[in-house]
């Protein structure tokens, strides 16, 4: 899927000692620049460590709840908490289907790798 940065959205960097944060696209710190090169974000300065920029195709998004339901479109049938933790309910071709996670992110980003999967076979 291809992620077209917007304000509030969140992201990590893989690979350079980084694993374990996340970081958020703001006005103030963090910001989109598009460049001769392509689209870099670029970080103003309040940051700990010494990262000017770094290409968007060098990060990961990590799709908010609210991004994850409506990329499920028209197939979303709802989220409810269950024993397990979270369960997205969606319809695939008149077939109901059930995902679970730890986290309602979690179970979005379930139905939609089964929907994405479906959608190349």
């Amino acid at each position: 899927m291809a992620w077209k940065p917007a304000l509030g959205d969140r992201f990590a960097i893989p690979d350079r000692d980084l694993d374990d944060e996340v970081f958020v696209l703001s006005n103030m710190t963090i910001e989109v620049h598009t460049m001769p090169e392509g689209r870099v974000i670029g970080f103003n300065g309040t940051t700990e460590w010494a990262l000017d920029d770094v290409e968007i195709e060098e990060t990961v998004w990590l799709p908010r709840e609210d991004q994850l339901r409506e990329l499920l479109g028209g197939t979303f049938r709802g989220l409810r908490r269950d024993p397990a933790g979270y369960e997205v309910t969606i319809d695939l071709l008149g077939e109901e289907r059930r995902f679970v996670g730890p986290a309602p992110e979690d179970a979005y980003a379930a139905a939609l790798l089964h929907l994405l999967a479906a959608a190349t076979a």
